[in-house]
């Protein structure tokens, strides 16, 4: 892949990114991470790596990856800004074209400097919106005009996605890129969902298994569709014919370095092709796809969209199973309210 091409993509991911040669010596960075180090894109250039760690074996487990050419995770590094201040972060480590690209985790995140949905969906907002415009005029030109009533219903769920995507292309354009935290009925969503793929040409079979005790969830209800139709669409291109939508709760789910003592489990499993080999370590990463026409966006976003929940996204499977897992936090059971009436005495009239 060209410079080109990937790197104005990987300039407006808030993911920070950078790459280190051999020399361990940075050859580049993007803006999330030169903001992080409260340095400019382009003074860290040429430098030692070792001005961002404090910790020399982190630079030899950067020397090791560069040595034996393999991806290495590293977990709770500290990295020292220019201010001299420290913050905690995971790394991954992925051998690039002679170099090593390094992605970069905090796993505390100031109260300023938390993080919104990647700035690279600000950039697809610009591209989409016209068309977007343009496929609701004339969803609503045929919706007037058609006698059917189940053609025009299919022309009215053209019209509320168009809206939900202009939607959430006008708040990202304006960055108001936090989601908008309300309670959401994952089946009610996962229902949607359906309704959507049972609307496309050959559509997938589809099999349910809910968990119907399940609560709602504090969640903003189109960023998680997003995640969905992303993995559902995932599945299609590998080949699949039965689709799976399956919901649990968990228990004792560790995130990182949380423990959740309860979560939200959805499940979508596919009997597809699987996860390429060569792409099973790098999966969630960013510009990585296994399709030549592939953005290598769209697992990478949909993560992201999990982390703004307090959530994860995870795979596990093998060839004619797959399965996409995302985990969400489920609020505490709220306790019964004391009736004060069942504890006084009673009176004699």
């Amino acid at each position: 892949m060209s410079n080109a091409s990937w790197r104005p993509l990987a300039d407006q991911m808030t993911t920070g990114l950078a790459l280190v040669d051999a020399g361990l010596r940075v050859t580049w960075l993007n803006p999330a991470l030169a903001e992080r180090l409260a340095l400019g894109t382009r003074s860290l250039v040429g430098q030692p790596a070792s001005l961002m760690f404090g910790d020399a074996a982190v630079l030899l487990q950067l020397q090791r990856a560069l040595d034996e050419e393999r991806a290495l995770q590293l977990r709770g590094v500290a990295l020292t800004t220019q201010r001299g201040t420290e913050w905690q972060a995971d790394l991954s480590l992925q051998p690039f074209d002679g170099q090593l690209l390094l992605e970069v985790h905090a796993l505390a995140e100031p109260a300023a400097a938390a993080s919104p949905l990647s700035a690279t969906l600000r950039g697809f907002a610009h591209e989409v919106k016209n068309p977007l415009a343009g496929l609701r005029g004339a969803a609503q030109l045929l919706q007037r005009r058609l006698d059917d009533d189940d053609l025009k219903a299919l022309a009215g769920m053209v019209i509320v996605e168009a809206d939900r995507l202009g939607a959430l292309a006008n708040r990202l354009l304006h960055h108001d890129g936090a989601p908008r935290l309300a309670s959401v009925n994952i089946h009610h969503l996962l229902e949607r969902l359906a309704d959507l793929l049972e609307a496309e040409p050959a559509p997938l079979a589809l099999r349910h298994d809910y968990d119907p005790s399940l609560p709602d969830v504090p969640a903003d209800a189109d960023r998680l569709l997003q995640i969905l139709l992303n993995l559902t669409r995932n599945a299609r291109e590998a080949g699949a014919q039965t689709l799976t939508l399956r919901t649990r709760a968990e228990h004792g789910v560790r995130l990182g370095e949380r423990v959740l003592r309860s979560a939200l489990r959805v499940d979508v499993i596919d009997d597809g092709a699987g996860v390429p080999a060569a792409l099973r370590d790098t999966l969630f990463h960013p510009l990585v796809s296994g399709r030549v026409d592939g953005t290598g966006l769209g697992l990478a976003l949909s993560r992201e969209i999990a982390h703004e929940h307090g959530g994860e996204l995870r795979w596990q499977g093998r060839p004619g199973e797959t399965a996409f897992s995302l985990y969400l936090p489920l609020p505490p059971p709220q306790r019964a309210p004391t009736d004060a009436a069942s504890t006084t005495e009673p009176t004699d009239d």
